[in-house]
C-alpha cells in the first residue's frame, strides 16, 4: 500500500493575476486536483491584497491541502515592481499560514529544474512538461502552471530531475570528496 494520500498546494503570487495549483501525491505518484487563478480587484494596493487573501482562502477551504509551496520573489530589474510582487508573496504565504498549512518556498530555478530538468526552461517548457507529468488534456495557463510547477516541486521534495546523489559523500568547497 502505497499510504495516505498528501494534498499540496502551489502558489505563483502576483499581484494581478496569483496562480493556485492543488494535487495529491500518494508515495512517488501525484495526481491533478484543481488549478486556476486569483484575479486581483480594485485599484488600491489593500483592495488587492484583500482580494488575494479571500480567494486563496476559498481555495484551501474547498480543497483542504495539508501543504503549501510557494515560488519565491526574484528581484526585478524595477525595486518597485519587486516589492509589490513581495507584498502580494506575503499575502500569499499569510493565506496559508492562517489556514495552518506548512509552507515551502522554491526559487524558480529550483521549480523548473525539478519539474523540466532545466533550471532556466521557458514558460511553454514548464506547462508543457505540467501537462504531461498530471496527464492534463491541454496545458493549463501559464499562472497555474507555474504554481502546479510549485507544487510538483515540494512533492518531489525540491530536487531537480538532474540532482547527483550526495548520500556517502562529504561536500567541501563546492565539491564532492
Amino acid at each position: 500500500m502505497e499510504g495516505q494520500a498528501i494534498r499540496i498546494l502551489g502558489i505563483d503570487p502576483g499581484l494581478r493575476v496569483t496562480g493556485f495549483g492543488v494535487i495529491d501525491r500518494r508515495g512517488n505518484r501525484i495526481s491533478y486536483v484543481t488549478s486556476g487563478c486569483v484575479k486581483s480587484s480594485g485599484e488600491a494596493l489593500p483592495l488587492r491584497l484583500k482580494s488575494i487573501l479571500d480567494g486563496l482562502a476559498e481555495v484551501i477551504a474547498a480543497h483542504r491541502p495539508r501543504q503549501a509551496a510557494v515560488e519565491q520573489v526574484f528581484v526585478n530589474v524595477n525595486p518597485r515592481s519587486t516589492l509589490l510582487l513581495g507584498q502580494a508573496r506575503g499575502t500569499a504565504i499569510c493565506a496559508a499560514v492562517l489556514a495552518g498549512l506548512t509552507v515551502a518556498e522554491y526559487t524558480a530555478l529550483q521549480v523548473k529544474q525539478a519539474v523540466v530538468g532545466n533550471g532556466h526552461a521557458r514558460k511553454e517548457q514548464v506547462q508543457a512538461m505540467v501537462r504531461r507529468l498530471l496527464n492534463l488534456p491541454g496545458d493549463p495557463s501559464p499562472d497555474a502552471a507555474d504554481a502546479l510547477a510549485c507544487a510538483i516541486c515540494h512533492a518531489h521534495g525540491g530536487q531537480g530531475l538532474g540532482v547527483l546523489p550526495t548520500s556517502g559523500y562529504r561536500v567541501r568547497k563546492g565539491r564532492l570528496v
